[in-house]
């Protein structure tokens, strides 16, 4: 048994993390206090406030590291490493106006897209400032070690709104209980691929995902699907997933409103905010339509302060369609960083109200829905929120001649 003993100052931490080359230095102790099949998880919590306090930490070979046993009363004893803060959360409700912990769970969360998301997730930023949150982070084998490098930075940036992370490759444990998950794990498009072409790969991946989320997770879990084709993967999720309503699920389309507002913005000279009331019909491919008809900028019809018809009806579509595309051939990847900042605006206008007249677009499940779109599909459409998690579709739009033709050749 090796064993290594130090000093602790007041201000040292125990952090609990697996490690195969175990060792202690003069700062941190590292050590196990559970490890599940599949899933790790990490907790933080600042060493209790003694001078010239001793603390070995030994690990037999070839065995699971041994917890450290510390007298504290308000140690989680289901959390370990640097996210389990010492204050209890209980205790601190009843004297500040923290809500109750909400668990989100990401998958891909080794990748690009989750390597911008989490950090904003954490930041107290897409679900408010006194909203504490848990990750449950989910990778494959094959980027395990990454992701407790993810893990790593998320403890180096001290957020304290974040309590929880887990880490794991198994969905039915990363899952349990989850309130949100955001389904970024999938198969990238590389240059010259369609959409379609990663149907075969990523289905699988989806199915499991969905019987997972439907066997572990909360019976209200709000699933935003990122991973492409997104459309087609939500309702594979969705349908393997019969115990969670089907109006739980979402396709991230909100990335192509984003893309037709900047587009609208710059061709009327006139800053981002000022368009509203945009709405993608479709998929998130080449095939969607950003709808002009119903879109306003200063609270104006576009085609009111855009008099350039042909550039509406054609470049306009071309552009926004293609958008995801031209970036893939200039940077040689897909969007990364904006895909990121979409899925935090998707899910802020499902978690606060909708501004009085206006909706975003979400890719969602067609059953009754008012535009005469085929049923039992996922399409992405105009909808509202009361800011409760939940939506509903918009009724007050105008489907003119030329917008229905071109829904009708998405479905």
């Amino acid at each position: 048994m090796a064993v290594a003993e130090f000093t602790c100052t007041p201000t040292s931490y125990i952090i609990n993390k697996p490690n195969p080359h175990h060792h202690c230095s003069s700062q941190l102790s590292y050590a196990t206090n559970r490890i599940s099949k599949n899933l790790l998880s990490y907790s933080f919590r600042p060493y209790p406030r003694a001078q010239n306090a001793s603390i070995c930490c030994s690990v037999k070979e070839a065995q699971a590291p041994v917890g450290l046993q510390i007298d504290d009363p308000k140690r989680k004893p289901e959390c370990y490493g640097v996210f389990c803060l010492t204050y209890d959360l209980k205790a601190e409700e009843e004297t500040k106006s923290w809500k109750k912990l909400i668990n989100i769970a990401v998958s891909g969360a080794a990748g690009m897209i989750s390597n911008h998301l989490l950090f904003k997730l954490a930041s107290g930023e897409v679900f408010g400032p006194d909203q504490p949150i848990a990750l449950k982070l989910l990778g494959s084998e094959r980027s395990f070690q990454a992701l407790e490098g993810v893990a790593m930075e998320l403890e180096d940036s001290l957020y304290p709104l974040l309590r929880e992370v887990s880490i794991g490759i198994d969905p039915y444990e990363v899952f349990q209980d989850v309130e949100w998950a955001l389904l970024i794990g999938a198969k990238p498009r590389g240059p010259g691929m369609e959409r379609a072409d990663l149907l075969d790969i990523n289905g699988q991946i989806f199915a499991e995902q969905g019987k997972a989320l439907n066997a572990v997770a909360s019976r209200n879990v709000k699933v935003i699907v990122v991973g492409n084709p997104c459309n087609t993967n939500a309702l594979i999720c969705l349908k393997n997933a019969p115990n969670i309503p089907a109006k739980n699920f979402h396709a991230l389309t909100r990335l192509d409103e984003n893309r037709a507002k900047c587009q609208l913005a710059l061709k009327a000279g006139v800053f981002y905010d000022k368009v509203s009331n945009v709405t993608i019909w479709g998929n998130h491919s080449t095939t969607q339509v950003p709808d002009f008809v119903n879109a306003r900028i200063n609270g104006l019809p576009v085609k009111e302060v855009i008099k350039d018809t042909k550039w509406l009806e054609e470049e306009f579509t071309e552009k926004v369609q293609k958008r995801g595309g031209a970036l893939i051939q200039k940077w040689g990847r897909s969007s990364a960083a904006s895909t990121a900042v979409s899925v935090v605006d998707a899910i802020k206008s499902l978690v606060n109200p909708t501004p009085e007249g206006d909706w975003f677009s979400s890719g969602v499940y067609t059953a009754g829905n008012p535009y005469g779109i085929a049923e039992d599909i996922v399409f992405s459409m105009p909808c509202r929120s009361k800011g409760d998690g939940d939506y509903e579709l918009v009724k007050d739009v105008i489907i003119d001649d030329f917008l229905r033709e071109r829904i009708k050749k998405v479905q």
